[in-house]
C-alpha cells in the first residue's frame, strides 16, 4: 500500500490525511448518503459491475443522481487502487447529497454531490477461515436494508453489543426470522442443502452472496433462497458469514453454543477453496 494513503475527492487525488469536507455536508449532518465496500484483487475490483450497480440503486432509492458516468466510476476507482499500490485492498466509496448552505430536512433545491473514494488494507487471504463467534439479536434497523446507506448507527450498535458479550458479530432476526449480521450476509447449510434469507427490503443485497449463490449452483451445490427460522440456526450442521472484506466465514458458536460440531464444516470447506480460486482468477485479470 503506498504511504501516506490517497484519497480521491470531488474530483481530485489528495492524501487522505488533507481531506476536507464541510461541516454543512449532509452526510455529516443527516447520513444522506449511501456507500459502497469494493475489493479488490491484484489490482483488479472484484465483481465491479455488480458493485457499481448496486450503488446506481441505492443513489436513485434516495433521489440523488449518479455523479459519475458509467465509464466515470472505474476510472476513479483505478486512480485511487494503483495510487494506492495496487494489489490486494479494499475501496470505501460515499457519495452525500453535498453542502447546501444551510441544514434542512427537506432536499436542497442547489447543492453539489459529495464524492468520496479511500483505501484500505485487505484482510489476509483466510483471516476468517478458522471461525468467527456470535451473538443472537434483535434487528432494530429501519425498513430500507436494501438502501447501503451511510447512516450505520444501528448497526454499530448491534456490533458493539456482540463484541460487549464476547461474540465476532451479530446475527440479527426480527418476528422470529433470520434477516442478516451487523455487516454481513448469513447462511445455513442442513442436510447437504444451503440457504440464505431471500432478498427483501429488510437487507442487503450482498455481492458476496450473489457470488456464493453463483459458486453453489455452479458446482452442484443444492441452494435455497427461502426464509430462515431463528430456530434453525440451532438445527443447522453449518452457519456462515459473507461480506467484502469476510469473504465466507464459518461460525463456530452461536451465544456459546457450537455449531454443528463447532469446527468449519465441509462444505464451508468446499465453498472456500471454490471462492478462493474465483479471488485468483480475480487477481490475474481473467
Amino acid at each position: 500500500m503506498g504511504t501516506p494513503a490517497t484519497c480521491y475527492l470531488n474530483g481530485e487525488l489528495m492524501a487522505l490525511g488533507s481531506a476536507r469536507i464541510s461541516p454543512l455536508d449532509r452526510g455529516f449532518l443527516f447520513g444522506d448518503g449511501v456507500y459502497e465496500v469494493i475489493p479488490c484483487y491484484g489490482g483488479v475490483p472484484f465483481r465491479l459491475d455488480a458493485h457499481l450497480r448496486r450503488l446506481a440503486n441505492s443513489l436513485a432509492a434516495i433521489e440523488l443522481p449518479d455523479p459519475l458516468s458509467p465509464a466515470g466510476w472505474p476510472e476513479v476507482l483505478e486512480q485511487v487502487c494503483q495510487a494506492n499500490g495496487g494489489g490486494d485492498q479494499s475501496l470505501y466509496v460515499q457519495v452525500t447529497r453535498g453542502c447546501p448552505e444551510q441544514r434542512t430536512h427537506e432536499f436542497p433545491a442547489r447543492s453539489e454531490p459529495t464524492v468520496f473514494v479511500m483505501s484500505s488494507p485487505l484482510p489476509a487471504a483466510g483471516a476468517f477461515a478458522d471461525g468467527l463467534s456470535t451473538t443472537l439479536l434483535e434487528d432494530l434497523r429501519w425498513a430500507r436494508c436494501d438502501i447501503k446507506a451511510v447512516a450505520l448507527l444501528p448497526n454499530v450498535l448491534l456490533r458493539q453489543a456482540a463484541v460487549a458479550a464476547g461474540a465476532d458479530e451479530a446475527i440479527l432476526h426480527r418476528d422470529g426470522w433470520v434477516t442478516e449480521g451487523a455487516a454481513s450476509t448469513v447462511f445455513i447449510v442442513r442436510g447437504g442443502e444451503l440457504a440464505t434469507p431471500a432478498l427483501h427490503p429488510g437487507l442487503l443485497p450482498g455481492v458476496t452472496r450473489e457470488v456464493i449463490l453463483e459458486l453453489a449452483e455452479h458446482h452442484g451445490l443444492p441452494c435455497q433462497c427461502r426464509p430462515v427460522a431463528r430456530d434453525e440456526l440451532h438445527e443447522a450442521d453449518e452457519v456462515w458469514l459473507s461480506s467484502a472484506t469476510k469473504e465466507v466465514a464459518p461460525v463456530l458458536t452461536i451465544d456459546g453454543h457450537p455449531v454443528g460440531h463447532g469446527t468449519p464444516g465441509p462444505v464451508f470447506e468446499a465453498m472456500r477453496g471454490w471462492f478462493t480460486r474465483l479471488r485468483q482468477e480475480t487477481a490475474r485479470g481473467r
